[in-house]
C-alpha cells in the first residue's frame, strides 16, 4: 500500500477479494445506442424523481389553474375527477388546465355532445403561468404572442389536433369557446377575443410589444360543448417506447440536487423529437417550404434531417440541431437515456449542409441554405462528433465523416493569426454581443478541439495521414497558449472578451463568463497555472441571488454560459463552486416564479424575471432548452468524477468529489461496455474514527484510474472500495476488507453549510432596449 505524507488523507483500497463476492445480476449489463433498454438499468428508490410520463400517449391535466365564464365541472377530466360528469364550456367560457410537469404533444378531446353540429374550441399553450390565458406563449418574434388554434369539433367522439400542430412543450392549456365563433375555414383566426388584450397586458413589461387584436365576431353564436376527456399524446423522444427507462441515474443527500439532476435529463427528453415535427422558423421555413402561414400562426411540420429522432436545442422553439446546444447536451443524454442516434442525426443534419470551403452550418435545416455561420458554433459541432464518439465507439461512422472533419478543423485552424488568438468572422454565436475579432472563447474552444482531434486521429483512427500533422496541430496549440495572454487582466483576475475595445481596459472593457470559463475548461491556462484558481473564484464573486451573470450579454444569466461555468469550477479543482452554483442557480430555475418547476429554461434576466433579454418578448423564451442541462452531465462527469479516456469506457478515471454540501452521493450510466457507478458516503468506523467510502463499480475488462485522497491507483474493472480518513491519522491498513457496512455507520457530526445570502442583480434598462434594436446577430429567430 502507497502511502504519501503530502497528504492529510490516509488512502486505504482493496479490490480483488470485494470483486469476488460482487453481484453478478446487473454486473455486465451493457446497452446499445441502437436498442435502448425497456427498464432502467439502475431501478431504484431515485426513479421517483424522474419526470417523464409512464404512458406517454396518455397524459390527463393534474388540475384546474383557472376558470371564467360558463364552465361546469372543470374538473372531471382531471387526472383524479373528482366526479364521472363531463365539463361542459359554454361560449364565453374559458379553462386553464395545468399538468403536472412541463410536456409536449398532440391536445385530444374525447367529445360527448355538443349543442349543435360544426363549431370550434380554441385552445392557448405556455410553459411558464404568466402567459396562460386566451392566447398562448410565443415561437416567433414577430409579434408577442402566437395565435391561438382553432380545433373544428363535428361532433360526439375523440378529435385531436393534427400532427402539423404538436405543441414543443406546455404545462398550461388553455381550452375556451369564444362567443362567436371565428369566420374562418381553417384552424387560424385574427378574431381574437377582447379579453385577451387585457390579459396580455396583466403580464407584458416595459418593453414588450403587443397584437394588433381585432375584434369582428360572426353574427352566429357558438355552441357549447361536453368533454369526457382530455389527455396529451406526447410525441418527444420517439427513440424509446419507455420514457422512464433510463440508462443513468443520480441520488444524493441534497433532494435539490436530486431534483435538478432529473430536470435536466427530461428536459433533454422534451427537446428530442420526430424530425418531421421540427422547425417553429416559420419565417425561416418558407424559404423552402413556401408556406403562406398568416403571421402569429405556428406549426411543428418541418422536416429538420432523416432520420426517426433528432436532438434539438429547445422543445418549443426552435425545434432544430444548434452545435452550441449539443456540447452541454450530447454528454447529457449519454448519461440518462443513451438517446445517441438522435444526437448522431443531429450530426448528419450539420454535416450534410457542410459549405464548399469547409465551415458547417450555424444550424440544421433550414438553416444551411443560405450561408448561416458561426465560428463558435462551428466548432461545437466538431466537439459533438467527440462526444458522439466517445460515449458509442461508432468508429464507421467516424470514418465516414472523416474527411468532411478535417476540412472543418482546417477551415478553423486557418484562423489562429500570428497573435495566438482565434480571428472570429461571423458574430453569431449564442446571442450574445461582441463576438467578432480576437476573441477569447473561440480561442479557449479552439484549443480544446485541437487536443481532440489529436486523440481521434492518434488513438481512433490510427490515420497516419492526419497523425502526421499532429506536430503542426501542437505547435499551433503552443502559439494559442502563449496568445492568450495577450487577453488577460492582471487587475481584474479574468481574460478580457476580446483585443481592442471590449479589451483590458477598452472602453467597453469586458470580461466574459463564457470565456473565461472556456479558459479553464479547455486547459489552455495549464494545470499548473496559478491564474486557474484565482479565475475561479473571481467568477464566484459575481454571482448574484438568482445565479451567475454573463457579463459579455448585459441583464443575462445564461445557464448556457453557466454550465460552462461549472465545468470550469471542476477544472480548477474547486467543485464546491460548482456544487454551490447548481443550487443556487438551477435550484432558482426549479422553484421560482414563473418558471416550469420541471425543466430547465433558455435564460432569464438579472434580477430573476423570466423574461430571457435576448428576445423582446418574454413569452419567447423556451422553459425547456438542452444548452441549460449542464448539471445533469457535471454531477455525474466532475463530482462522481466517471471519465470515460477512451470510447465506451475501455480506459476511464474516477475522481469523486463530495464537497461540503454533500453528506452522500451516489450515481452512475451504462454504455455498450456496462455499468459505471459511484457510491460516496461520510461514515465512520468504531475506534478509527470519521472516514468517506467510495464503491465504484465499472465494467469487466475495463482498466482505470482511481484518485482519492491522494495519488491515483490503478484498478482493474469490477467491484472495488476505498477509504479515506478523515480525521488527520496517519495509521495505514494493509487489508481494508474487514470494514464492511455492518461496521461501519452513517458520520451524524457532518453539517451542511449555510447558502450565501447575495444581492438581486440590477437591470440596465438602456442596455437592454439597445440590445433589441441593435440585435447582437442581426437575425431574428
Amino acid at each position: 500500500m502507497i502511502f504519501s505524507a503530502c497528504f492529510d488523507y490516509v488512502f486505504l483500497a482493496y479490490h480483488a477479494v470485494v470483486q469476488q463476492i460482487a453481484s453478478s445480476l446487473y454486473h455486465h449489463l451493457a446497452v446499445s445506442h441502437l436498442s435502448l433498454p425497456s427498464k432502467a438499468v439502475f431501478p431504484g428508490p431515485w426513479e421517483g424523481y424522474i419526470k417523464a410520463p409512464a404512458n406517454k400517449s396518455y397524459i390527463r391535466p393534474s388540475r384546474t389553474w383557472h376558470v371564467e365564464g360558463p364552465v361546469s365541472g372543470p374538473s372531471a377530466v382531471l387526472d383524479c375527477p373528482e366526479s364521472n360528469q363531463p365539463t361542459i364550456i359554454e361560449p364565453g367560457g374559458l379553462v386553464i388546465f395545468e399538468f403536472s410537469e412541463n410536456i409536449a404533444g398532440r391536445a385530444c378531446f374525447d367529445i360527448s355532445s355538443t349543442s349543435g353540429s360544426k363549431t370550434h374550441l380554441a385552445l392557448a399553450y405556455s410553459e411558464s403561468p404568466k402567459f396562460a390565458g386566451h392566447l398562448p406563449d410565443a415561437t416567433t418574434d414577430r409579434q408577442g404572442r402566437d395565435l391561438p388554434l382553432y380545433l373544428p369539433i363535428q361532433g360526439a367522439g375523440i378529435t385531436c389536433v393534427r400532427p402539423d400542430f404538436v405543441r414543443g412543450a406546455f404545462k398550461y392549456l388553455t381550452v375556451y369557446i369564444p362567443e362567436y365563433p371565428p369566420q374562418t375555414k381553417d384552424v387560424w383566426s385574427e378574431n381574437i377575443p377582447s379579453s385577451s388584450s387585457e390579459i396580455l397586458d396583466a403580464h407584458s413589461d416595459p418593453y414588450q410589444k403587443h397584437f394588433s387584436l381585432h375584434d369582428e365576431p360572426s353574427h352566429k353564436k357558438a355552441r357549447s360543448i361536453s368533454i369526457s376527456s382530455i389527455y396529451i399524446n406526447c410525441t418527444a423522444f420517439p427513440s424509446n417506447p419507455n420514457p422512464r427507462a433510463y440508462t443513468g441515474y443520480f441520488s444524493s443527500s441534497s433532494l435539490l440536487l436530486n431534483r435538478i439532476w432529473y430536470s435536466g435529463a427530461y428536459t433533454l427528453q422534451l427537446t428530442t423529437i420526430n424530425p418531421t415535427e421540427g422547425s417553429a422558423l416559420i419565417d425561416y421555413n418558407r424559404r423552402i417550404n413556401h408556406n403562406h402561414s398568416p403571421q402569429g400562426s405556428w406549426y411543428s411540420n418541418f422536416t429538420v434531417a432523416n432520420g426517426t429522432a433528432i436532438t434539438t436545442d429547445g422543445a418549443k422553439r426552435d425545434r432544430m440541431a444548434y452545435p452550441g446546444d449539443m456540447t452541454i447536451a450530447v454528454p447529457g443524454i449519454a448519461v440518462t437515456t443513451y438517446d445517441m442516434v438522435a444526437v448522431r442525426t443531429a450530426l448528419d443534419s450539420l454535416f450534410i449542409r457542410q459549405y464548399a470551403d469547409g465551415a458547417l452550418p450555424y444550424a440544421g435545416p433550414p438553416m444551411g441554405y443560405g450561408d448561416e455561420f458561426s465560428d463558435t458554433y462551428h466548432l461545437h459541432t466538431l466537439h459533438g462528433v467527440w462526444n458522439y464518439v466517445l460515449f458509442t465507439n461508432d468508429v464507421p461512422w467516424l470514418q465516414s465523416h472523416w474527411s468532411a472533419y478535417l476540412k472543418a478543423f482546417e477551415y478553423s485552424l486557418a484562423k489562429i493569426d500570428l497573435s495566438g488568438l482565434f480571428h472570429v468572422t461571423s458574430s453569431h454565436d449564442w446571442l450574445r454581443p461582441g463576438m467578432i475579432g480576437h476573441n477569447l472563447e473561440a480561442t479557449s474552444i479552439m484549443y480544446h478541439v485541437v487536443q481532440y482531434t489529436i486523440r481521434i486521429a492518434r488513438d481512433i483512427l490510427n490515420d497516419p495521414y492526419a497523425t502526421a500533422e499532429i506536430p503542426r496541430w501542437r505547435s499551433i496549440s503552443e502559439r494559442m497558449e502563449r496568445g492568450i495572454n495577450i487577453l488577460w487582466c492582471e487587475d481584474k483576475g479574468l481574460f478580457s472578451d476580446n483585443i481592442g475595445r471590449r479589451g483590458c481596459g477598452g472602453s467597453a472593457q469586458t470580461l466574459p463568463q463564457d470565456g473565461n470559463s472556456w479558459a479553464l475548461l479547455s486547459g489552455i491556462v495549464s494545470n499548473n497555472d496559478t491564474r486557474r484558481r484565482q479565475i475561479s473564484t473571481n467568477l464566484r464573486k459575481r454571482w448574484t441571488r438568482h445565479g451567475a451573470p454573463a457579463p459579455e450579454f448585459p441583464n443575462v444569466i445564461s445557464p448556457f454560459a453557466s454550465s460552462f461555468e461549472l465545468l470550469a469550477h471542476c477544472a480548477a479543482g474547486n467543485h464546491d463552486a460548482a456544487v454551490e452554483l447548481m443550487e443556487l442557480m438551477w435550484g432558482y430555475m426549479l422553484d421560482g416564479e414563473g418558471f416550469t418547476n420541471s425543466t430547465c429554461v433558455e435564460g432569464y434576466r438579472i434580477d430573476g424575471d423570466i423574461q430571457y433579454p435576448a428576445y423582446w418578448s418574454s413569452a419567447r423564451n423556451s422553459h425547456a432548452h438542452g444548452w441549460s442541462t449542464g448539471p445533469t452531465m457535471v454531477l455525474l462527469t466532475k463530482i462522481l468524477g466517471i471519465t470515460l479516456e477512451t470510447p465506451l469506457g475501455g480506459m476511464w478515471t474516477v475522481e469523486p468529489h463530495l464537497t461540503r454540501w454533500l453528506g452522500n452521493v451516489r450515481g452512475g450510466f451504462a454504455t455498450g461496455l456496462g455499468r459505471f457507478e459511484v457510491v460516496l458516503r461520510r461514515m465512520k468506523i468504531e475506534g478509527l474514527g470519521r472516514v468517506e467510502v467510495l464503491d465504484i463499480e465499472t465494467p469487466r475488462g475495463s482498466q482505470g484510474t482511481v484518485v482519492f485522497g491522494g495519488a491515483g491507483r490503478l484498478v482493474e474493472g469490477g467491484k472495488s472500495r476505498f477509504v479515506k480518513f478523515v480525521n488527520g491519522t496517519t495509521r495505514v491498513e494493509k487489508v481494508a476488507l474487514r470494514w464492511m457496512d455492518e461496521q461501519m455507520e452513517a458520520d451524524d457530526e457532518w453539517e451542511r453549510p449555510e447558502m450565501e445570502e447575495r444581492v438581486i442583480g440590477v437591470v440596465d434598462w438602456k442596455a437592454l432596449e439597445e440590445n433589441y434594436v441593435i440585435g447582437p446577430q442581426g437575425m431574428t429567430i
